[in-house]
């Protein structure tokens, strides 16, 4: 899948002033991450498997 053809969101906690906010998009075995403030045509991602991101977001809990 093309970086530009990822789907990008942002939590639902995010506020909308803006600042320190990550965005992720899921393709298949892959889970993508970006700062906001990036412009949204540089691939300047993270990416990690579903499994470590899962690890990730249970440890938050």
């Amino acid at each position: 899948m093309s970086y530009e053809a990822l789907q990008w969101f942002k939590s639902t906690y995010s506020g909308s002033e803006g600042g320190a906010c990550l965005e992720v998009a899921v393709s298949p075995g892959t889970v993508h991450i970006r700062d906001s403030k990036e412009a949204p045509s540089q691939d300047r991602t993270l990416r990690i498997s579903p499994g470590t991101w899962d690890a990730f977001t249970s440890s938050l809990k």
